[in-house]
C-alpha cells in the first residue's frame, strides 16, 4: 500500500476499534470464510441442457459477449482462472442447467451422475459446491409458473425437478464433506394485477411442502428458498414474495436467501439480516453492488 492508503487504512481501523470492532480479527476471519461464486455468469445462465433455447423466467441477461464458455470445459477453465485472481477461499454454486449428458435428460430426471464431471473437479480444487433447481428457460415454465401452477401435471413436474435437485446437492455434500446449500428461486408472476393472489401461494406451499417431505442428511444438503420483488414480465405480482418466504423459512425451518438485488431500491438486507435470525436457522446472502437485478456471487451464514 501506498503511504496515502496505509494512513487511511490506520484511521480507519482506529474509528471502527472505537466501537469494538477488531479490523485485523475481521479480516482473518474472512480468510476462513468461503464465499460461493455463481457459475452462470460465465454464460449468462444459457447452461448446457440447450445452449440455443432462450432465457426466460424474467432474468434481464444479455447471453451475447464474445468469447463466452460454450460447453462445461471451457467454463471450468474460466472458473479456474478467475479462481486464481480473487482471494480468499471459495465454493462454486450451480444450476441444473449445467449438466452434462450425451443425450437429452428431462429436468425431472436429472442425476447425481449428470454433475459427476463437476464433482470430480471440484475435490481437484478443493471446492465445495451449491445447487439450484432451473424453473426457467422451459417449455412448461413459458407461462411465467412452476411450482404454483394451476395445472396439476406442470406443477408436479417442476416439484419432480425440485425433489431431483436436492437428491443431488446431497451427493454434492457426501462427496465433497461440505454441505451443499440448494436454493430455489421460482420466476412466477404475473405482469398485470391479479383478482385472486391467494390461490398461487397457497398452491406454492403444498408444493414446497412435497419438495423438502424427503428427509436429507443437514451434514450434506441444505434448504433455502429465495424471493424476489419482481421480474420482467411478472410487474405487478410474484407469488414468492419477501413475505410468504419469509413465513416459509420461519414455519418450516429452512435457510432463508436474502438477495440484494431482489428488493425496492429504498430496502436494504442488511436491515432484514436483525429481523429474520430471530426466526430463522439459517442466512444464505446473495451479495452484489448497489442497484437491483443484478448479477451477483454469494455467500451463506449460519
Amino acid at each position: 500500500m501506498t503511504t496515502q492508503l496505509e494512513q487511511a487504512w490506520e484511521i480507519a481501523k482506529q474509528r471502527y476499534a472505537s466501537v469494538g470492532v477488531d479490523v485485523e480479527e475481521a479480516l482473518r476471519q474472512l480468510d476462513r470464510l468461503p464465499v460461493s461464486m455463481h457459475c452462470w455468469q460465465g454464460d449468462d445462465v444459457v447452461g448446457f441442457e440447450n445452449p440455443e433455447g432462450s432465457l426466460t423466467g424474467g432474468i434481464q441477461a444479455t447471453g451475447n459477449y464474445p468469447g463466452k464458455a460454450r460447453n462445461a470445459s471451457e467454463l471450468r477453465a474460466d472458473l479456474e482462472q478467475a479462481l486464481s485472481l480473487i482471494p480468499g477461499p471459495k465454493r462454486l454454486n450451480l444450476h441444473a442447467l449445467y449438466l452434462e449428458s450425451d443425450a437429452p435428460v428431462p429436468r425431472n430426471e436429472i442425476k447425481p451422475e449428470h454433475f459427476k464431471n463437476w464433482v470430480e473437479w471440484a475435490k481437484a480444487n478443493k471446492l465445495g459446491l451449491d445447487f439450484n433447481p432451473s424453473c426457467f428457460s422451459h417449455p412448461l415454465s413459458a407461462d411465467g409458473f412452476t411450482l404454483s401452477h394451476a395445472n396439476d401435471e406442470i406443477r408436479q413436474f417442476w416439484i419432480d425437478h425440485c425433489k431431483a435437485s436436492r437428491r443431488i446437492s446431497a451427493y454434492f455434500g457426501e462427496q465433497l464433506g461440505t454441505p451443499s446449500v440448494m436454493n430455489i428461486w421460482i420466476p412466477d408472476g404475473m405482469k398485470d394485477i391479479t383478482v385472486d393472489r391467494f390461490a398461487p401461494r397457497q398452491r406454492l406451499l403444498n408444493a414446497l411442502d412435497e419438495v423438502i417431505s424427503e428427509k436429507l442428511d443437514p451434514a450434506h444438503h441444505i434448504d433455502a428458498v429465495e424471493s424476489k420483488l419482481f421480474g420482467i414480465g411478472a410487474e405487478s405480482y410474484t407469488v414468492g414474495s419477501n413475505e410468504f418466504y419469509m413465513g416459509y423459512a420461519t414455519s418450516r425451518q429452512t435457510a432463508l436467501c436474502l438477495d440484494a438485488g431482489h428488493f425496492h431500491p429504498t430496502e436494504v438486507i442488511s436491515d432484514k439480516i436483525s429481523a429474520a435470525m430471530l426466526y430463522i436457522p439459517r442466512l444464505l446472502l446473495h451479495v452484489s453492488p448497489s442497484g437491483t437485478l443484478g448479477q451477483r456471487p454469494r455467500g451463506a451464514a449460519g
